[in-house]
């Protein structure tokens, strides 16, 4: 049982009765000086800072103090704090976009809330108000709006953190902790652009396991696995395509969600991607990119540059390494895609394993046709150039979504 819970009218409720977070209460504080915008072929993923920032904090004997926008600048944290010395930290990553009608807008925000949720219970993090939560995004994103780009590709992403700050050594959850949320300009993930990327099979380390933290997004799921990725772009690859258990199952590629697209005998295609389990992050555009699938099969969307006749067949099913290069010897082998929010979607080209190379097919735009398919089909729907199950919703919209 966590140690709060939210009773629904402002507050929580557990070994004390404190405050809930509130947007109601949100004090904004302007940068005097705002800065300029770099040039877009200067970004790299992250490495631009916006004006403002988020930032709320919880006390035990307080609950959550009223949020404040304001310039960004480093947070105050002591050294001895738990999310140094434990790494109970958890994030999201979002984007917003512009839409044809000129207003901003967010992809599917409701999962990106509910998955910080899950996240901050997992790591035993004070709880907190998911749409008071998405209120304050949709006021910096107000705020910092000259920041969002205006070119097919970009978005603007958005990070909330929450980290546990706790102050001492002892091994336990953390009863304090700051939320707070940032936002940058962002182009596309990999420099490459639409060229396949080309992945290490990594069964060694391993990047979670049973009963872990792989389903939560999590920092330390992340930082683990910066040395074997290191290890394998000494050896030319770009990422790591993770592998778990004797069977060698594949289970996600670097930090993105993983498809494969098999050739069935009768011509349709199957579209395989590892069941969440606990150990895969349970990803929105892993989820997005399912339900199109399904759409298309059905006959309820035809996704661009895919034949209406052709079936994809989405199942979420284990998938090993065995797999993949009978796969690959019987010609079936058709594509291999990343799926993440930064990324949207990236195909995968080639896939070391054990000193031989799994080749994909190789296709004259980078990319190919089913991973081009959804990848073309997820932009449009997140910048509003396509309808579909309300996923991309307007800023106004939001506050009405929320006041129902």
């Amino acid at each position: 049982m966590a140690v709060w819970k939210t009773v629904g009218n402002g507050t929580l409720d557990g070994i004390s009765h404190v405050a809930g977070l509130d947007a109601s209460k949100l004090t904004i504080i302007l940068s005097d000086t705002l800065k300029p915008i770099p040039p877009r072929h200067t970004w790299s993923f992250g490495n631009v800072m916006t004006d403002h920032m988020v930032v709320a904090e919880f006390d035990p004997e307080t609950g959550w103090s009223s949020p404040e926008i304001k310039p960004r600048t480093p947070l105050n944290i002591d050294p001895a704090s738990s999310c140094i010395q434990y790494g109970n930290t958890v994030f999201e990553g979002m984007k917003a976009y512009i839409g044809p009608d000129g207003e901003p807008r967010l992809f599917r925000p409701d999962m990106n809330m509910m998955r910080l949720a899950k996240s901050a219970e997992r790591m035993a993090l004070p709880p907190f108000d998911i749409d008071q939560v998405l209120a304050l995004i949709k006021q910096l994103i107000i705020v910092d709006r000259r920041w969002i780009p205006l070119f097919s590709g970009y978005s603007l992403y958005i990070r909330p953190t929450l980290i546990g700050t706790r102050l001492g050594l002892s091994v336990a959850p953390s009863d304090h902790a700051i939320l707070c949320i940032f936002v940058s300009p962002t182009g596309p993930y990999f420099r490459s652009g639409a060229k396949a990327i080309s992945v290490l099979a990594e069964s060694d380390i391993v990047r979670a396991w049973p009963g872990g933290t792989g389903g939560h997004k999590v920092a330390l799921n992340y930082s683990s696995g910066f040395l074997p990725l290191r290890t394998a772009q000494k050896q030319g690859y770009e990422q790591i395509l993770w592998l778990f258990g004797d069977d060698m199952k594949v289970t996600e590629a670097g930090a993105m969600n993983i498809f494969i697209a098999v050739r069935r005998d009768d011509g349709d295609v199957e579209l395989l991607t590892p069941p969440l389990d606990g150990t895969i992050l349970p990803g929105v555009t892993r989820d997005s990119v399912l339900d199109l699938a399904k759409g298309h099969t059905s006959g309820e969307t035809i996704l661009p540059g895919l034949l209406p006749t052709l079936r994809l067949l989405a199942q979420e099913r284990a998938i090993t390494m065995v797999d993949l290069k009978r796969w690959s010897a019987d010609g079936k082998l058709l594509e291999a895609f990343g799926a993440g929010t930064a990324v949207i979607i990236a195909s995968i080209g080639k896939i070391g394993f054990k000193g031989e190379d799994i080749t994909l097919p190789v296709h004259e735009i980078g990319i190919g046709p089913i991973a081009n398919a959804f990848r073309t089909r997820i932009l449009d729907i997140q910048e509003g150039k396509e309808a579909w199950r309300n996923w991309s919703i307007p800023l106004d919209e939001l506050q009405r979504l929320q006041l129902e």
